[in-house]
């Protein structure tokens, strides 16, 4: 026996410590609701029409979701699929699933039964979640298949539906269950806990595999991010299918808020949940944004926090917005970030800034949320941009809040991981004081007579114009110059402009070879999410052309 044994260094000490149950445990976010449950259990944790679950039923029920899938066999790894609008069972759905170790897959309810059956194909989903609403859509979709997932079908009390292909009835399903079912958190923090499909508009949608890690520190960056303060009511606009809801599911948990939920998004129906409720927070695409402020019934001084993401609000909404009371966050990501990431940190002295000045900033996608490691711009020699506001290259990011990869596709998901960094595909540059500005996607960049065209500086300009409510640009082919702009446009309703009129006003806000050489007037394609379709309209491009 050593009497004088050698005493190690500090240095070395700090490693020696180990790692034990008591100081390390995988980070998952369905603890935020165990903890909502226990310390605000008669807090009210769901609205949805006449119905309230208070946090301590809405534990109940996520956990009774989990004993019933169990005892189906379905466990850690198993994909379970949701095709859900935004009802309490969605965001039951988001800890229920994972509390059964299962991977939650959610479906854009908007796809055509061939994508969704490719999806639950691809997943392997072992059971699927349906509203009633979309038994139809379910059935053709699996019609042929050899293989079918076990069918739970919600009968909404909000919006009965008489639809049913004789699946387990959800509410019966959750009574099955047990609340003391000992659900057990990961063991690894890696583990999947979500599927996601991108839209897929150039082929077969690609599936994003979330794990509980980036989950936990998606909800986390949220709610610091948007300024969510305690006990927020938060109102679901943006689709809990697209990105898991941002997050937001998790998010208003982790602060023992308050879930609104409404299935279908109209102006008149948002303001009335936003005052009977007292709603504080929402999210949603610009064009939501666009509905909810310039909505006949709005209500000014509710001081509503709205998050969007995407293409930056128009100067008029943004004054709208103003009058309303509505206080906007400019966020920007992409599902293979969790949804948002990026925030426009906003200063509260620009708030003295004249209004042009002030939608001018606000149009930047901004900086990284606390949560996101890193995200640059840089240029084809992976060398980051000056941050000059003019020098454009590929914004890029990497850190705990990006995907593990893509699904049964490891060709794509080491392109997007190309030299360490996740690359979005998005153009843009990096102003003086850090600020990242999206100028567009690689693909929408329109190359006219070798100069570069940004398609969002276009559409911007004729977001100027007062009769103006949606524009799209994309390129078309033309034998002189390669490429010029072309735009779509959707008038504000009783609103007049003609193209001459549209194509002057752009004429006096842009260099002359970024003027748009058509203005076409038409409905412009959106998708489930609100955002502009451009596939469609270089198709309509090419037709018109060829015509």
């Amino acid at each position: 026996m050593d009497l004088n044994p050698t005493p190690i260094t500090a240095k070395q000490a700090y490693d020696a410590l180990p790692r034990d149950p008591a100081n390390h445990r995988a980070l998952t976010p369905l603890l935020f609701v165990e903890r909502a449950a226990a310390v605000f259990p008669e807090r009210i944790a769901v609205i949805h029409g006449a119905q309230r679950f208070t946090w301590r039923q809405h534990r109940d029920r996520c956990v009774r979701l989990a004993s019933a899938l169990a005892a189906r066999g379905i466990g850690r790894g198993d994909t379970v699929a949701a095709l859900l609008p935004n009802i309490p069972a969605m965001i039951e759905c988001h800890n229920g699933v994972p509390m059964a170790g299962a991977v939650l897959n959610t479906i854009n309810i908007r796809l055509d039964a061939d994508t969704i059956a490719y999806i639950l194909d691809h997943g392997e989903a072992r059971a699927i979640i349906v509203d009633r609403e979309f038994v139809p859509l379910l059935e053709r979709a699996l019609q042929g298949k050899a293989a079918k997932p076990l069918v739970i079908e919600v009968d909404d009390p909000e919006a009965p539906f008489p639809h049913t292909m004789g699946g387990i009835d959800y509410d019966s399903f959750l009574a099955a269950g047990d609340p003391a079912f000992p659900w057990q958190p990961p063991a690894d923090e890696w583990d999947a806990i979500a599927l996601n499909y991108t839209s897929g508009t150039t082929g077969r949608p690609k599936g994003v595999v979330y794990h509980h890690r980036g989950a936990y520190l998606g909800a986390i960056g949220d709610v610091l991010a948007c300024g969510i303060g305690p006990a927020p009511v938060y109102l679901w606009t943006l689709p809990m299918f697209h990105c898991n809801g941002w997050c937001f599911p998790w998010a208003v948990a982790a602060v023992s808020g308050t879930h609104v939920c409404l299935r279908a998004v109209r102006g008149p129906a948002m303001w009335d949940l936003i005052t009977a409720h007292g709603v504080t927070h929402m999210c949603g695409a610009p064009i939501v944004l666009q509905m909810l402020v310039n909505d006949p019934a709005r209500v000014a001084g509710t001081g509503l926090v709205f998050g969007t993401a995407g293409a930056a609000p128009p100067e008029a909404v943004l004054a709208a917005a103003d009058a309303a009371g509505v206080t906007v966050r400019h966020i920007y990501g992409l599902t293979e970030c969790y949804g948002p990431s990026v925030v426009n940190e906003w200063h509260p002295e620009d708030n003295a800034r004249p209004a042009p000045e002030r939608a001018a900033l606000m149009a930047r996608q901004g900086v990284r949320y606390v949560t996101l490691e890193e995200f640059d711009v840089l240029d084809a020699n992976d060398t980051p941009v000056p941050a000059d506001g003019a020098t454009m290259g590929e914004v890029v990011m990497r850190g705990n809040t990006v995907m593990k990869g893509y699904l049964k596709d490891p060709a794509a998901t080491e392109k997007a991981f190309a030299r360490g960094w996740f690359r979005t595909g998005d153009l843009g540059v990096k102003h003086p004081d850090g600020y990242v500005q999206l100028k567009d996607r690689a693909k929408d960049i329109i190359i006219s007579g070798g100069e570069n065209i940004s398609s969002i500086e276009v559409e911007d300009a004729l977001y100027k114009h007062p009769a103006v409510a949606i524009a799209a640009v994309v390129a078309a082919p033309d034998e002189r110059w390669g490429e010029v702009p072309w735009a779509f446009v959707e008038l504000k309703p009783g609103a007049e402009a003609s193209e001459a009129e549209l194509i002057a006003h752009s004429r006096a806000h842009l260099a002359s070879f970024k003027v748009p050489k058509r203005v076409v007037f038409q409905e412009v394609p959106k998708t489930s999410t609100g955002k502009l379709q451009k596939v469609p309209l270089r198709q309509a491009v090419r037709e018109g052309m060829a015509g």
